[in-house]
């Protein structure tokens, strides 16, 4: 059995060697995508969405079928029909792996209990590991000539809410040796169970984790600024509300001023431009938020070749 065979159903299933492993054949995925074109051929993925999607719809998709296996999507609620162990039981007896873009994490757990074959998590109310394996790739393609390969000692400052994103950055960050800001308003705050678990990891690799109500003494010295929707998919009656709250924490030109003069915009898209950043600043030339998502394909190949390859 294939040592991942659990799949990736949050960010710490992976450990700090395999990931380095991974974004390292990321990077070569990327460089050479024809050497890798056929090592999928005879296996198929099972795609399940409960939310709307494009850069996760199409990335997974276009990536089963470049490495030469084929790809089955299903749209809404996963157990709507039937329990969730069921449809887990049924797709690991025609697929090689399920990724699963769901509202709930307990969803993607069950999945991953009763599956036979590797769960991917896609996104999640509580992580978002599939991103954040493109962010971290985005990043040592710009800063691992002064920072080595595992970003040792960078600053990646995350404004807004402590969502499943930056969930997912703090863990990472935490245990590659960063330093990790987040700046977001009284009530807003990350999984307090999350944040320990990544100050621990920090604590062992010589990074920190801050958490702090002003937006510019959190980017003060990033080489890299993170922002992401103030109203996620299911928060819809909070918007008006968030936007109130969030008001402070645009990032604009200003901001990215008290960032390093070499920093780095980043945004997991989809943006609302003139809410949680301004248009200046996404195209602007620090904003590399489309190679963020280029880099999606790239490191979910990676994903998969590691899985099931």
């Amino acid at each position: 059995m294939n040592k991942y065979s659990h799949g990736l159903t949050r960010d710490l299933d992976l450990s700090l060697p395999d990931l380095l492993a991974l974004l390292d054949l990321a990077a070569e995925v990327k460089h050479a995508p024809r050497d890798f074109a056929d090592r999928l051929a005879g296996r198929s993925v099972a795609l399940l969405f409960e939310k709307p999607s494009l850069r996760t719809r199409f990335t997974f998709e276009l990536g089963v079928q470049q490495l030469g296996g084929c790809v089955v999507t299903m749209d809404g609620p996963v157990g709507g029909r039937e329990p969730v162990r069921d449809v887990a039981r049924n797709l690991d007896r025609w697929t090689d792996a399920i990724v699963a873009r769901t509202f709930r994490q307990e969803t993607i757990d069950e999945l991953a209990q009763w599956a036979s074959v590797p769960v991917v998590n896609a996104l999640s109310d509580l992580y978002h590991p599939c991103q954040v394996l493109a962010d971290l790739q985005t990043l040592r393609e710009h800063f691992c000539r002064s920072h080595g390969p595992a970003l040792h000692g960078l600053k990646l400052t995350f404004v807004g809410d402590g969502n499943n994103v930056a969930h997912s950055l703090m863990l990472n960050a935490g245990r590659l040796g960063m330093h990790f800001a987040l700046a977001a308003p009284a009530g807003y705050h990350p999984d307090a169970e999350i944040l320990s678990q990544a100050r621990a990891l920090a604590a062992e690799s010589g990074g920190s984790i801050e958490l702090t109500q002003d937006a510019l003494s959190a980017v003060d010295g990033a080489h890299a600024v993170y922002t992401d929707v103030w109203a996620s998919m299911g928060q819809e009656a909070e918007a008006a509300e968030r936007q109130r709250s969030f008001a402070a924490y645009q990032v604009s030109s200003r901001l990215m001023a008290a960032a390093r003069p070499d920093a780095i915009f980043l945004h997991c898209l989809p943006a609302k431009r003139g809410e949680e950043v301004t248009d200046e600043v996404m195209e602007s030339p620090r904003s590399v938020v489309f190679q963020q998502a280029e880099n999606r394909l790239h490191a979910q190949k990676a994903l998969l070749l590691t899985l099931i390859g």
